[in-house]
């Protein structure tokens, strides 16, 4: 599923990004009683927004996520909504976290993002393709074309 392209209307779409992210002060509650709830948390902000989790990890001070995100969706708004929402639900859920997080910020501010591209193989692969295909349109097509710089 990791090298698989996903479809919209008209576009194949492979858009990996490995994003890192903090807690406020890297405070290591992530491993303590509160990281089932995040983990629940993040699957369903994801879910809600079509974006696939490819891999996550939660480390003591850190979360490591590779997700494959769809191209109408820039990264910073998906984890602009990702850590303000979980945030919000995480305070929700466990009302103590006010006291030590205070002012609802359970985040540190900012994020590691790096993109996971293609090989050269898979992209020379795809462009021939995509012309074979567009070879085939053009003779199934009957209508001829005129070159519309030559005014005949």
């Amino acid at each position: 599923m990791a090298n698989q392209t996903n479809s919209l209307a008209h576009t194949k779409w492979m858009c990996k990004y490995h994003i890192v992210f903090t807690p406020k002060y890297r405070r290591k509650i992530i491993y303590n009683q509160y990281r089932a709830s995040i983990q629940d948390i993040i699957r369903q902000l994801c879910r809600y927004k079509g974006v696939e989790i490819l891999e996550g990890h939660m480390m003591p001070d850190h979360v490591h996520l590779f997700l494959s995100i769809p191209p109408k969706m820039s990264v910073s708004s998906f984890m602009g909504y990702l850590k303000g929402k979980s945030a919000l639900m995480m305070f929700d859920k466990h009302a103590n976290l006010k006291y030590k997080f205070g002012n609802r910020h359970f985040w540190a501010e900012g994020y590691y993002v790096s993109t996971v591209g293609l090989n050269e193989a898979t992209i020379k692969k795809y462009i021939q393709d995509q012309e074979k295909h567009d070879i085939a349109l053009d003779k199934l097509s009957v209508r001829e074309y005129e070159d519309p710089f030559r005014g005949h």
